[in-house]
Parts: C-alpha cells; sequence; structure tokens
C-alpha cells in the first residue's frame, strides 16, 4: 500500500489506501452517531423530568447537579455534531481525492495520524506552526467603593 501521483504531481494514497480510511471513518462515524443518539436521549429525558415549573422543596445542591448535568450533555451533544461534520467531511475528500493531503503543505499526512485522526487536514508540523489561540481578555474587576471606571 503505497501513494500514487496524479498527473499534477501532488502526492495522493491509493486506492486501496483509500479504501482502509473511508472504512475506518464509517466505523467511527456509527460510533459517532450512536454517541450522539444516547447523549440527545438522555438531554431528553434529564430535560422531561425536571421540576422548573412545578413548587418543590429541593435541595439547591441537587438542583445544582442537574443544572450541570444538562450543561455537560448538551456540550458533549455539540462536540459530537462537530465530529460528525468533520467525520462526514473526510468523506468528502475521498471523494475528491484530497483526502490525506495537507492544507498547508501540501504534503501526505501519515497514514499513522490518519489512522488516530481520520479526520485530520493538518500534518502535526503544520498544526504546531498555527498561531496560539488568544484568550479574551478578562473584564476588570470594579469595586462599588472605587466608582466607575472610564
Amino acid at each position: 500500500m503505497g501513494t500514487i501521483t496524479t498527473n499534477t504531481d501532488k502526492p495522493r494514497y491509493s486506492a486501496e489506501d483509500l479504501k482502509e480510511f473511508e472504512e475506518l471513518i464509517h466505523a467511527k462515524l456509527a460510533q459517532a452517531e450512536e454517541t450522539l443518539r444516547l447523549n440527545r436521549d438522555s438531554l431528553q429525558r434529564l430535560s422531561a423530568n425536571t421540576t422548573d415549573d412545578t413548587y418543590s422543596v429541593h435541595d439547591d445542591i441537587e438542583d445544582a447537579t442537574t443544572i450541570m448535568e444538562r450543561e455537560d450533555l448538551t456540550r458533549s451533544v455539540v462536540r459530537q455534531e462537530k465530529f460528525i461534520s468533520q467525520l462526514k467531511a473526510a468523506l468528502g475528500r475521498i471523494r475528491t481525492g484530497e483526502y490525506g493531503v495537507c492544507r498547508m503543505t501540501g504534503q501526505l499526512i501519515p497514514k499513522e495520524r490518519l489512522r488516530l485522526v481520520p479526520h485530520a487536514t493538518l500534518t502535526v508540523e503544520a498544526k504546531n506552526q498555527r498561531p496560539e489561540p488568544r484568550p479574551e481578555p478578562e473584564a476588570p474587576v470594579r469595586n462599588p467603593e472605587e466608582g466607575d471606571y472610564d
């Protein structure tokens, strides 16, 4: 199993290699879709069992735990949806022949990386060369006794 070159002299993986990656992506996609379904079901059950519209004497801790669970599940659903979208985009790149090619360098992404992260679009080196995302600046803490800041 090796690479092939097209008439544009750009490196590409062979049809055999692409078939392997396609099967891997389909397996990960099925697993991700099942995880998404389970998370959505859990979120729906958790939301259906709330007492937001009734009066009850619940512990604040129990309410906070429920809210945190709901937030965690919501974040998990969003992550799974993004992962599924990335896997589907990788399948599209297989169809167009662009799969496995680093979008920054044009070099082949190593097979080992693609087996671990089949939706990767960058080599590790290219990813490490990207600038770090800047954190949001924190708003100054205001002391009410000091008045407004201008």
